[in-house]
């Protein structure tokens, strides 16, 4: 492990080699392997943390009980995909292959409380663990991740995507879900799916690598109308759930989200 001037923190195993900045959002800003750049780069991309909420959130409002608060709009009309990712988090530890970070929920979000992310690579795999944790006041929340992969890596074809949804979440024009769940429909796509059993989404750049992504929660946010890259997003809930489906986050529950990517060689 090694860390530059820039606070960046950079992990090794085997050929995959990882660098998280964690002055810029605590986004995994590169993994190679094999040499190979799998993640689009540059200051809005990588992989980023989705935290205390993932998507858009209708006219950036949301509910606790009875107090509405009203969240920064960033995406016009709604706020989207969180403050974590606008936030420098802190590094707790480090070693070669593994590294912790956290940051303090501050305002604009209206409850305090803090978020940790564990990182850890292995020479076939990349484990990323978030939490959040309420101080004393509990509150609705969201965790996930955006990354945004290459969709070509220069060694041949695009990048191809597998995956089996039980449903997707429509999407009205609004480009939130209605709360209608319909039959998965063929992409291009900047929706929701649903899998009750996991999500477990493959990525086949053919000749040269494939990549799973699986994660224990229940719902994906895929998005591939760029040219230049792909994303899968694991994430707690559905995009504006902290008002149609909110979880509550308390001072003795907090909420635990992870995702897995492993990796083969196919050249």
């Amino acid at each position: 492990m090694s860390t530059d001037n820039t606070h960046q923190v950079h992990l090794k195993a085997g050929s995959a080699e990882l660098t998280v900045d964690p002055g810029n959002g605590c986004r995994v800003s590169s993994l190679r392997i094999a040499g190979n750049e799998l993640l689009r780069e540059g200051a809005r991309y990588g992989a980023f943390p989705m935290v205390p909420w993932c998507g858009r959130i209708e006219l950036g409002q949301f509910r606790n009980g009875g107090d509405r608060h009203q969240m920064p709009i960033n995406s016009a009309p709604h706020a989207i995909h969180g403050t974590g990712r606008d936030t420098a988090w802190n590094t707790v530890r480090a070693t070669d292959t593994t590294a912790a970070f956290t940051y303090e929920l501050a305002d604009p979000w209206p409850y305090p409380g803090r978020v940790t992310q564990l990182v850890e690579l292995g020479e076939d795999s990349l484990t990323l663990t978030m939490g959040v944790e309420a101080s004393d006041t509990s509150f609705p929340a969201q965790a996930g991740w955006h990354p945004w992969f290459r969709r070509n890596l220069g060694t041949g074809e695009d990048v191809r995507l597998a995956f089996d949804a039980a449903w997707q979440e429509e999407r009205g024009d609004d480009h939130l879900p209605t709360g209608r769940r319909i039959d998965p429909l063929p992409g291009p796509w900047d929706d929701c799916f649903g899998m009750p059993d996991g999500v477990d989404v493959t990525l086949t750049w053919p000749g040269a690598l494939e990549l799973k992504v699986t994660s224990r929660a229940e719902w994906v946010v895929i998005y591939d109308e760029q040219a230049e890259a792909v994303c899968v997003e694991p994430q707690s809930g559905p995009p504006n759930g902290l008002n149609t489906l909110p979880r509550l986050v308390t001072p003795i529950d907090p909420l635990e989200i992870s995702t897995t990517w492993t990796w083969r060689a196919l050249a």
